[in-house]
C-alpha cells in the first residue's frame, strides 16, 4: 500500500469532487451573491421596524401582506433561519478563500525571489542594464544602502554566476487581504453569538414556549420563564417606577414574550428628565441601585443615554421613560341622570374601576398620564410665545361587558380657543383613528360646573316642565284662549327637549323630515320648533344662572351669552360622545418610570474585534502597495562586470513608474553609471 492510499480512503469525496466543491465555496460570484442578499435583508430590517406587536403590522400592511411578511420572517430578520444560513455560507466561503490563498500569500511576504533567473529579470518591463566601472563589493554595498534609504527591506544572495540584491516594501499588503477576510468571518460569528438562535433552539426542542396571553409576569407559565444562565445572549426591556425594583426583563419574541430573570435586582431610586421649550425631551437619566445578594454587592450608579451601566457581563441602557403609575383623583360627572351625584374616584395609571352608569356597568381603564402637553403657539401670539403648554392630561378607556372599548384623552385645565376657555376631551373607537374632540365651555370660575348643571337641568324633566309651564303662562298671559293652547305648547316643548337631549338638533331635524308635508311647511316647522325649544332652554339656562347668584333682572353679559351658545353646540353632539359620564382630572401625584434596555451580548466584543480586523485589512490593501526591486551583478562573456536593475509593483502602476525612475536616477548617480 502506498503512502497516498490512506489519505484517499480517509475521505469519502474524490479529489476532483472536493476541488469542485472548494471552487464553488471559494468563488467570488458566490461571495458577491451572498453579500447582496445580506445587504438587501439588512436594508429591509432597517426600514421595517423589527419585533413590533403584530397588530401594528396588520393595521399598517393589511392581513394579506402581514401573513406574507410573517412567512418570510421579515419582522425578525436577524434571527430568521434563512439569515443564519446566509451568514454560515458567507463564513464558509470566506474560510475557503483564506484556506486556499493565505499560505501562498504568507510565503510571498517572506519570499524575496533571490533565486530568480537573470533572463526573467531582464524581461521585466522597464529593466535597465549598465556596465559597472568600479568594485563589485562596493557596488553591492551602495545598492543595499540605497534600497534601505528608500524604505526597502533588503537581502543579498551570492550565486556562482551572479549576485542578487533584492528589496521589498509594502509586504503587509498581503496581510491586509488575510485580515479583511478573517474579519468577514469574525463579524458574522459575533453576530450569531448575539442572535436569538438559542431561543429558536429552545422552542424547537420543546423546552420553552412563547407566552402570548399573560398580561402580568406572575401569570406566565414556567415554560416562558428563563433563568439567568439559560440564554447565551439576549436583549430585553423593562419599565421600573420610582422606588420600585425588579430582577427580570421581558424579551419580545414575535407576537409573544419571555421573561428573563437576572442574577441581581435593579432598583430605581430617582428619575429626572429635562425638556426643550417645544416639549421634546432634552435629556433623561436614572439613579439605579444594583442589589446582588449572591455576591454580597450593592452599589448606586447614574445612567443616561449613551452612558450605560456594566455589571457581570450585563449592560443596562437608558432607553426611554414614561408614567410609573401616577396617582390620579378623578371626578365622574354623570350624563342623562340628574339624580346621580358626582363620584370622586382615586385611581392610578394602569388601574381599573367598575362604574355603575345609565348604560349599566362600565370599566374605566386608566392608560396613561402626561404632565405636560406642549404645542406650537398661534402665529402672532400676543405674548410672543413660540410654544404653549396646555397642562396635564390623562388617557383612559371605557369598556362595556362585551369587551368593546372607546379611548378618551381628557385635559385637566381649560385651554383658550377663539378667545374663550374650553375643556377638551378627545375620543376615538380605534387606536389607529384620530381623536374627535368634545369642547366643554368653561364658566366664569374656569370650571365645568355650570355646563354640568345646565345639562342636568335639561334632563330633569320635572324641573324642566315646571319652567316650561311658567314660561308658556307668561308668554300667553294676555292671549285669548290661552288655557286651550297652553298644554299643547308645554307638551311640544318637552317633546323637543327630550329629542334634543338624546340626539341633538339632528334628532329634531329627522323628526321634521318624517312629516308628510311640503318642504316649505317643513322649513316653517323647523323655525317654529327652534323658537319654542330655544325659549325653553334659555329659561332653563337663566334658572342655572340664578342658582349661581346671577341677578336675573339684569341682562346677561356677552360672556354668559357666548357660554350659552357654546354649550348648545356641545350638547347637540353629546350623544356621539359614547359614554354616559365625563371623567375630569381633579388632582394628581406624578410618578415617573424609567425604560431600561438590559442586554447580555458576549458577541459584541467579537463583533468589534472582527470590524477592527476588517478596517485594518482594508487600510493595508488600499494604502500599502507591495513593491519589489532587484539588482543583479554578473560578468559578461568578456569578463566585464554588468548590472541589471528591475522593479515591479502590485498596483498603482503610474505611481510606481515615477518611483522606479527616481530610483534609477539615484542609482546612476551613486554608482557613476553611464546613462
Amino acid at each position: 500500500m502506498t503512502e497516498s492510499e490512506p489519505a484517499v480512503q480517509a475521505s469519502s469525496i474524490p479529489i476532483s469532487r472536493r476541488s469542485v466543491v472548494l471552487d464553488f465555496l471559494g468563488s467570488m460570484n458566490l461571495a458577491i451573491t451572498i453579500f447582496v442578499i445580506i445587504a438587501i435583508a439588512s436594508a429591509i430590517g432597517t426600514v421595517l421596524k423589527q419585533n413590533e406587536p403584530y397588530t401594528d403590522y396588520i393595521i399598517k400592511f393589511g392581513p394579506f401582506w402581514h401573513e406574507f411578511f410573517l412567512t418570510l420572517n421579515l419582522y425578525d430578520i436577524y434571527s430568521a433561519s434563512w439569515f443564519a444560513v446566509l451568514l454560515a455560507f458567507l463564513m464558509t466561503s470566506t474560510s475557503v478563500c483564506i484556506y486556499r490563498n493565505a499560505p501562498r500569500m504568507l510565503q510571498e511576504m517572506r519570499n524575496f525571489r533571490l533565486n530568480s533567473k537573470l533572463k526573467s529579470i531582464k524581461l521585466i518591463e522597464g529593466a535597465r542594464t549598465w556596465r559597472l566601472n568600479g568594485d563589485e563589493e562596493s557596488a553591492i554595498k551602495n545598492i543595499t544602502l540605497l534600497f534601505s534609504v528608500q524604505g526597502y527591506k533588503t537581502k543579498i544572495k551570492h550565486h556562482d554566476d551572479r549576485v542578487i540584491v533584492a528589496g521589498m516594501r509594502g509586504r503587509w499588503n498581503r496581510l491586509g487581504y488575510i485580515l479583511g477576510h478573517m474579519g468577514m468571518i469574525v463579524v458574522p460569528l459575533g453576530f450569531i453569538m448575539d442572535s436569538t438562535m438559542d431561543i429558536a433552539f429552545l422552542e424547537w426542542s420543546g423546552k420553552r414556549s412563547i407566552d402570548k396571553t399573560s398580561i402580568y409576569v406572575k401569570d406566565m407559565p414556567k415554560e416562558s420563564q428563563l433563568q439567568p444562565d439559560t440564554l447565551f445572549s439576549f436583549r430585553g426591556n423593562i419599565s421600573i417606577s420610582e422606588g420600585q425594583k425588579t430582577n427580570f426583563t421581558l424579551l419580545r419574541v414575535r407576537d409573544g414574550s419571555l421573561v428573563q430573570y437576572l442574577p441581581f435586582a435593579i432598583e430605581l431610586k430617582d428619575f429626572r428628565v429635562e425638556h426643550y421649550d417645544s416639549g421634546a425631551p432634552k435629556s433623561f437619566e436614572s439613579d439605579l441601585i444594583i442589589i446582588d445578594k449572591d455576591k454580597d454587592v450593592q452599589f448606586e450608579q447614574t445612567i443616561a443615554v449613551n452612558k450605560p451601566l456594566y455589571y457581570r457581563g450585563y449592560t443596562i441602557y437608558q432607553a426611554s421613560f414614561g408614567d410609573g403609575g401616577s396617582k390620579l383623583k378623578l371626578k365622574i360627572w354623570p350624563f342623562y341622570d340628574y339624580k346621580k351625584r358626582v363620584l370622586e374616584v382615586d385611581t392610578v395609571v394602569r388601574g381599573e374601576r367598575v362604574l355603575d352608569t345609565a348604560q349599566g356597568q362600565l370599566t374605566l381603564e386608566i392608560i396613561d398620564f402626561k404632565k405636560y402637553n406642549v404645542r406650537p403657539a398661534q402665529v402672532g401670539d400676543p405674548k410672543g410665545k413660540k410654544f404653549v403648554n396646555d397642562g396635564s392630561s390623562f388617557v383612559f378607556k371605557v369598556r362595556d361587558k362585551s369587551g368593546q372599548a372607546r379611548e378618551y384623552n381628557n385635559y385637566m385645565s381649560p385651554v383658550i380657543q377663539d378667545g374663550r376657555y374650553i375643556f377638551i376631551s378627545g375620543m376615538r373607537t380605534n387606536p389607529s383613528d384620530a381623536y374627535r374632540y368634545l369642547h366643554i365651555p368653561a364658566d366664569d370660575n374656569f370650571t365645568v360646573n355650570r355646563f354640568m348643571n345646565f345639562h342636568a337641568q335639561l334632563n330633569n324633566s320635572e324641573r324642566a316642565q315646571a319652567i316650561a309651564i311658567k314660561t308658556v303662562s307668561s308668554a300667553l298671559e294676555n292671549a285669548p284662549g290661552k288655557d286651550k293652547y297652553k298644554g299643547d305648547v308645554v307638551k311640544t316643548m318637552m317633546d323637543l327637549l327630550d329629542r334634543f337631549n338624546f340626539g341633538g338638533f339632528d334628532a329634531i331635524k329627522r323628526h321634521i323630515n318624517k312629516a308628510e308635508i311640503s318642504n316649505e311647511e317643513k322649513n316653517k316647522m323647523a323655525e317654529a320648533y327652534q323658537k319654542v325649544l330655544n325659549t325653553l332652554m334659555q329659561a332653563i339656562y337663566m334658572d342655572v344662572l340664578r342658582q349661581e347668584g346671577v341677578d336675573d333682572k339684569k341682562p346677561i353679559s356677552d360672556a354668559q351669552q357666548a357660554f350659552y351658545f357654546d354649550a348648545l353646540a356641545t350638547l347637540s353632539g353629546l350623544h356621539l360622545y359614547g359614554t354616559p359620564f365625563y371623567a375630569q382630572l381633579a388632582d394628581f401625584t406624578h410618578v415617573e418610570s424609567s425604560g431600561l434596555s438590559i442586554a447580555r451580548l458576549p458577541g459584541k466584543n467579537v463583533f468589534y474585534f472582527g470590524s477592527l480586523m476588517t478596517i485594518i485589512g482594508i487600510f493595508l490593501l488600499l494604502y500599502l502597495n507591495q513593491q519589489r526591486l532587484w539588482a543583479v551583478i554578473y560578468k559578461d562573456e568578456s569578463g566585464q562586470p554588468m548590472l541589471v536593475f528591475a522593479g515591479s509593483g502590485s498596483r498603482n502602476t503610474a505611481d510606481f513608474k515615477r518611483h522606479y525612475q527616481q530610483v534609477v536616477e539615484k542609482l546612476e548617480r551613486v554608482l557613476g553609471l553611464n546613462k
